[in-house]
């Protein structure tokens, strides 16, 4: 879509600030008003629109495409939208670490098992890993407590948990997160471990990497950058 408007601003509003393009209320594609939470938010937002040159594109403005979700799709499928995040944790990545290569193996366990050890302090529960091509199955207590951690979160957070669960393929992860316990980039490197073993053995540095990896991972990035970022101003 073309850049249609000149001047971005904010309006103080009930439950929060609306953003203004020349004077006029953006709204979400439900019709809802963007409304930010918090004027640091609404800031980000400002600028992410005043940034778009010719033609508006979505995939810069990470913040944008937060606060649309939570809007449109978070306040109208919370239950379904929560059910599909806490199906993660049986499936969890960091479930289900390798034996072989033995280099690859130490590599995940130096990054997951922080991880891992900061859910049995926060939940109260040791979660199973395999090897195998085994199922895990946690305890129903574990899922319990990490359903009543869920359940209990804003709109705005759990938008934050359900993206970082959706892009990373973890919910400890995710968890992480939300609750100050990780970084964007510790969250990256957790998640595409194993590519970047691969890399390290096809001498990347040298030869380059995969391009379809490098677009992967500078996509997650971003998600994960601004979910870091989106989660200091709440």
């Amino acid at each position: 879509m073309k850049r249609f408007y000149k001047l971005v601003s904010t309006e103080k509003a009930e439950g929060g600030y609306h953003i203004l393009l020349d004077g006029r209320p953006v709204k979400t594609k439900a019709k809802a008003f963007l409304c930010a939470g918090n004027k640091g938010i609404a800031s980000r937002l400002v600028q992410e629109w005043s940034d778009q040159t010719d033609h508006i594109v979505p995939d810069t403005m990470p913040f944008t495409q937060i606060l649309n979700t939570q809007i449109d799709r978070v306040s109208a499928e919370r239950d379904v939208m929560s059910a599909a995040v806490l199906k993660y944790l049986d499936t969890d990545l960091l479930c289900y670490p390798t034996d072989t290569p033995e280099n690859l193996a130490t590599l995940q366990h130096k990054s997951w098992q922080p991880f891992l050890d900061r859910f049995e302090k926060d939940f109260g529960y040791a979660l199973r890993t395999t090897t195998t091509l085994e199922a895990v199955r946690h305890p129903v207590e574990a899922h319990e407590a990490v359903a009543h951690y869920v359940h209990g979160l804003d709109d705005a957070h759990f938008t934050i948990l359900q993206l970082v669960t959706s892009v990373s393929g973890s919910l400890i992860l995710a968890l992480a997160m939300v609750r100050s316990a990780a970084s964007a980039s510790s969250v990256l490197e957790a998640c595409f471990i194993e590519e970047s073993f691969k890399d390290g053995l096809y001498d990347a540095e040298k030869y380059g990497s995969d391009p379809m990896l490098e677009k992967s991972k500078k996509s997650a990035m971003v998600d994960f950058s601004a979910a870091e970022g989106y989660l200091g101003f709440l």
